[in-house]
């Protein structure tokens, strides 16, 4: 069943945090986004503690909210006492809404605009991780404007291929992310926020990529890092107090894949670190990490119903459902790999092969293809596994199909977290 929160109860269906999905999707209806509150709160701590054992006091994990953006996650990751890296105004405004604390927070983004620079700074984020010359240079004199010293990491990019694929491959030389170390960008750009007196430079923040199953392209990359910093230490005696290595850590999307092993991966980035610093006479800096998928990927479920099985002779058969690329793009945009069962079938073997066809007009509306289920027929509820990150916050109203609800279960329950989107909410902005 790929991770621990899934299973099979006594009717032969699937469950989620001991929640039936065939029984939640008959209460709230399908396409239907259930996220396990309590899978969330357990990665949570998984991060901490191994912050608090292998990091410096202050050091923090910062939760990703691209992965997953609903007012609702923003207030368990409070409660969870995680920080947030958000990259853009909408994502802020969703963290306000939560209550969240503003200060505990990453703003990311390489095309920041001037408004929200100021949105930014006004709101009190904790850090702006500047991505360029000219943002750096707007922050500072904003912040002067404003009558405020705003704290920054700097974005850089050094230089590594995780061997992940290209779409989520961001640290390499050729990026639209950040300041490159290889080609002398980051060292000008540190040299020229060195000077300003509208930002406090408090480090370096870099992320080399997304779904990375080693520890080493992490190790590397903190190794690359650190060395900088020495580097900027022994030729302008600044010593940056915060190094964010981003996120990326791998989810274990279907069989084969085996999941990082956090405090191993931290203790061995750790050990990297420390090397370093110590080789060169510098304090172990706080550490910054932004892990999203890794905290709420598994902890999803989308449930559908099948309308439809269809044999193509000599080709293959589809089974189409109600959702497809408006509530899950992954597959059109990355031919993202995914389990999926009969949810209502689940104790059953999975004997006929199948692709899931989306019910948009669109014939690229795919969410896998050639996957093994139980026998398929009209009417059946269709779960698709590991959907709690780049699901709900990457969906769309393509083809005019309302957004599916959230529902979270803790211990059993269920609580609606995000209602289902109405016709009327579609046209409500139209004049």
């Amino acid at each position: 069943m790929l991770h621990d929160n899934y299973g099979i109860n006594e009717k032969g269906h699937l469950t989620v945090c001991g929640a039936d999905t065939v029984e939640l999707s008959e209460k709230y209806g399908t396409p239907l986004y259930i996220l396990d509150e309590d899978c969330v709160r357990a990665k949570c701590r998984e991060y901490k503690k191994a912050f608090e054992k292998h990091f410096p006091s202050g050091s923090l994990p910062f939760f990703a909210s691209k992965a997953l953006s609903y007012v609702g996650i923003y207030r368990i990751i409070a409660d969870e006492g995680l920080g947030t890296d958000i990259v853009s105004p909408g994502e802020l405004y969703t963290a306000q809404k939560a209550n969240f604390p503003i200060n505990n927070t990453c703003f990311h983004g390489n095309n920041k605009t001037d408004d929200d620079i100021e949105y930014g700074i006004k709101a009190g984020v904790g850090y702006f991780v500047v991505d360029s010359m000219e943002e750096l240079n707007a922050l500072n004199e904003t912040a002067k404007r404003l009558g405020k010293v705003q704290k920054i990491l700097l974005r850089l990019t050094p230089g590594i291929d995780p061997h992940t694929f290209a779409a989520v491959n961001t640290g390499r030389i050729d990026s639209k992310f950040g300041s490159s170390i290889d080609t002398g960008a980051a060292e000008e750009i540190t040299k020229a926020a060195l000077l300003l007196d509208g930002v406090k430079l408090c480090g370096y923040h870099c992320h080399i990529g997304s779904q990375i199953f080693e520890s080493e392209p992490f190790c590397r990359a903190a190794k690359i890092m650190t060395e900088f910093s020495a580097k900027i230490k022994q030729k302008y005696g600044y010593e940056a107090e915060v190094i964010n290595l981003g996120g990326g850590f791998g989810v274990r999307y279907y069989e084969g894949q085996d999941e990082p092993d956090t405090d191993a991966f931290i203790s061995e980035i750790a050990d990297v670190i420390k090397g370093v610093c110590d080789k060169n006479g510098m304090k172990f800096p706080v550490i910054f990490m932004e892990p999203g998928r890794s905290i709420v990927g598994a902890a999803g479920v989308t449930v559908y119903t099948v309308g439809s099985v269809k044999t193509i002779p000599g080709f293959r058969t589809y089974v189409s459902v109600d959702g497809g690329m408006p509530d899950n793009p992954r597959y059109a945009l990355y031919s993202s790999r995914y389990t999926a069962l009969i949810a209502n079938k689940a104790d059953e073997p999975c004997v006929d092969e199948y692709t899931i066809g989306g019910r948009c007009c669109e014939s690229g509306d795919m969410i896998g293809e050639g996957m093994l289920l139980q026998k398929a027929e009209r009417g059946d509820k269709l779960a698709v596994l590991v959907t709690g990150a780049y699901n709900y916050s990457m969906a769309s109203h393509y083809n005019r199909i309302p957004k599916a609800p959230i529902v979270t279960v803790s211990n059993g329950s269920d609580t609606l977290a995000v209602k289902r989107e109405t016709y009327e909410d579609l046209t409500k902005n139209e004049l």
